[in-house]
């Protein structure tokens, strides 16, 4: 439980850093035996760009890097729950594990009624990943007040 600590903090102050671009506080890792192999830092509102979630900027810093035959032994830690989008890219690579910090419950691949991180209805898929939600639950949801409080004043 520690070592998820350590990995989520780093993924809030992943999520200050987009926060402080004027997107939503998300960070994301991918890790790997206890290694960093991936980041990720939400810029979608930046860059204009709908597919900047961390999530999938994390796994594309992985591939970058070379670790794409490990990804299916590899765990992915955000601050969010990862949206239906992101959660199709943790099942194509077949992530072993995702430990998040808060729900996101109209839009989650868990929590919504579209939950694609869970289902076994997709066979090529194999085995869904193992998650643990409500990690550092609380300095989540403290950041994603701030970017209330951000959109409020636009």
């Amino acid at each position: 439980m520690d070592s998820y600590n350590k990995y989520m903090l780093e993924c809030i102050e992943l999520g200050r850093e987009a926060l402080q671009k004027g997107n939503p506080p998300v960070g994301s890792l991918l890790v790997y035996r206890d290694e960093i192999i991936g980041r990720g830092i939400e810029s979608g509102r930046s860059s204009g760009d709908l597919t900047q979630h961390a999530e999938i900027l994390a796994v594309k810093d992985a591939l970058a890097k070379g670790y794409r035959d490990v990804l299916h032994e590899s765990v992915m830690f955000s601050t969010h729950e990862p949206c239906m989008m992101c959660s199709y890219l943790i099942r194509h690579h077949k992530i072993a594990k995702l430990i998040f910090g808060i729900s996101v419950p109209l839009v989650g691949g868990q929590s919504s009624e579209f939950n694609i991180l869970e289902t076994e209805n997709i066979p090529k898929w194999g085995r869904k990943p193992e998650i643990e939600s409500g990690i550092l639950q609380h300095e989540c949801e403290l950041l994603n007040e701030e970017f209330a409080d951000y959109l409020s004043k636009q």
